[in-house]
């Protein structure tokens, strides 16, 4: 979502007026059984995608009748959700890498090995890259937002996500695919931003095998990704990429 704004351009020595689009920023309070657990900075759609994916990726609910209740307030910003079980007594958040920074309670030194044989053909990661490209509308538009995309090994998409924080992407599909009970074990992720240690760790629990992103993982993402089995590539562009971890997953 974006709202038109007056601007001016400045071209030839000159200032024009003109109107453009700017991206909407919306803070999203969560209240979990009726205490306020954080306050997501995020676009302002498909609320729920992302407040079940937060919650999903946390590791306080794992399946749709975990959720007692999950209730999004535009009007007042406010996401009102009631789990099964209690959650932790002290609540540390973390405060992550990247633009508009992310937010999580846990964030592993270690991650334990992807038990899988599948491969991937890079024909698949470069259509997925592609699609990825096509879908993202918000960006096209007027900039300023993420993308990233969930697909199987014939390079078919099966979720897409926009939004102002590239974590935020992650968590929406994850998300959507528990709210759809749809299976995201031995899938590909292809993400246009950076891809951290909190991406990485989020993508395994997913059961994702492959992380590709435009740009560049950190080394700390590396020595997960090499940990976990999963394949990890960076800076795909046309019909090259970089393999950072685990390059025997992929089918030359």
């Amino acid at each position: 979502m974006s709202l038109k704004n007056e601007v001016h351009v400045y071209a030839d020595g000159a200032l024009t007026p003109a109107e453009s689009d700017v991206v909407s920023e919306f803070p999203l309070v969560l209240r979990v059984n009726d205490r306020e657990m954080v306050t997501l900075i995020a676009s302002p759609h498909d609320l729920r995608f992302l407040v079940a994916g937060f919650l999903r990726v946390q590791g306080f609910v794992s399946s749709v009748e975990d959720f007692l209740m999950l209730s999004v307030c535009n009007d007042y910003g406010i996401a009102n959700v009631r789990i099964r079980g209690e959650l932790p007594e002290k609540l540390k958040p973390i405060l992550t890498s990247g633009c508009g920074t992310g937010i999580t309670y846990s964030l592993p030194m270690h991650l334990d090995r992807q038990q899988s044989d599948r491969q991937f053909a890079p024909a698949a990661i470069f259509s997925l890259m592609e699609q990825l490209a096509e879908k993202s509308h918000l960006y096209r538009t007027h900039g300023g937002v993420h993308s990233a995309a969930i697909g199987d090994a014939d390079g078919d998409l099966l979720l897409h996500a926009e939004d102002i924080g590239r974590h935020n992407t992650l968590d929406r599909i994850a998300g959507e695919a528990l709210l759809r009970r749809t299976d995201l074990k031995e899938t590909l992720l292809v993400t246009s931003g950076r891809v951290s240690a909190e991406m990485a760790a989020k993508a395994a629990a997913l059961g994702v095998l492959v992380i590709a992103s435009r740009t560049s993982p950190t080394d700390l993402a590396v020595k997960l990704c090499r940990e976990a089995g999963i394949t990890l590539i960076g800076y795909v562009r046309a019909a090259k990429f970089k393999v950072y971890a685990n390059h025997q997953r992929l089918i030359l």
